[in-house]
């Protein structure tokens, strides 16, 4: 059973990971196309950084991703400190209020984002402000659940010890409050930027037409862009995953080193 167990697990890690390696390894050659590994070459990524098209995106991307991330961690942050000292009731809808966004579908967030600012409000698609307001609703709900189960591990009594002992509330809560959810912020922050960057559909709906975000510019650069532009998005691509595995190994050793550093000194 034991056995059984590995096999399956080995098939859904080499399901999971062997198309980004397959990737990983072509980034590195001169092929044109997968299926056909040609001699190993550092060409795609020269490519990937030297083309103005191609850096002025990523930039554009990852500026709008900490933008909105940012907004969205702040209003995340604040609604879940919101509901949490809420009434029972009004906690309870604003908790499920938020979950709309999560279980919505991406297309309809967009859409309607659009529809609201452009038509109703009239606020030009030219701008970024679409653009920023779709990523920001697609992100603050996601921040809303990181930071809400730090709420509720924190001694609730700590915050109106704080009062007692003449604190003023916002002192309370950038002194008490912050400290303890610090964590559920960061990681909230995190998954804002990660959504930013693989959004698709409210950008599309949203961007103005000379902004491409990295997604939107993979999905039209498969329809017809030059065949050196394709191949550096397998860079592009590499250079994300490899990102991202620093990102989680940092966070996690971190933690690990403050679950190991709280034990001892709970021990001492």
């Amino acid at each position: 059973m034991k056995k059984a167990k590995g096999i399956f697990l080995i098939l859904v890690l080499a399901f999971l990971y062997a198309p980004i390696l397959i990737l990983v390894v072509y980034s590195f050659t001169d092929a044109t196309h997968i299926g056909a590994i040609r001699g190993f070459s550092f060409h795609n990524y020269v490519t990937l950084f030297t083309t103005p098209e191609l850096t002025g995106m990523i930039v554009g991307t990852v500026v709008l991703a900490l933008g909105a991330a940012a907004i969205a961690t702040v209003l995340g942050t604040a609604g879940a400190i919101g509901a949490f000292y809420s009434r029972k009731r009004v906690g309870s809808m604003i908790s499920t209020m938020n979950q709309v966004p999560v279980v919505n579908a991406d297309v309809v967030t967009g859409f309607s984002i659009c529809i609201l600012l452009v038509v109703v409000f009239g606020v030009s698609k030219d701008t970024f402000v679409p653009l920023v307001a779709g990523h920001v609703t697609l992100c603050a709900p996601f921040v809303y659940l990181s930071v809400m189960p730090k709420l509720k591990q924190m001694d609730p009594s700590i915050y109106e010890a704080a009062l007692d002992l003449g604190a003023t509330p916002v002192t309370a809560l950038r002194r008490v409050v912050i400290p303890q959810i610090a964590s559920g912020i960061v990681s909230g922050f995190a998954l804002a930027v990660t959504l930013s960057l693989d959004d698709y559909f409210i950008a599309t709906y949203t961007k103005p037409a000379t902004f491409d975000t990295i997604s939107t510019y993979v999905v039209n650069a498969t329809k017809g862009a030059q065949t050196e532009i394709k191949t550096a998005l397998w860079a592009l691509s590499t250079v994300t995953f490899a990102i991202v595995v620093i990102v989680v190994v940092v966070m996690n050793v971190r933690a690990n080193r403050n679950q190991s550093g709280g034990g001892r000194t709970y021990e001492n």
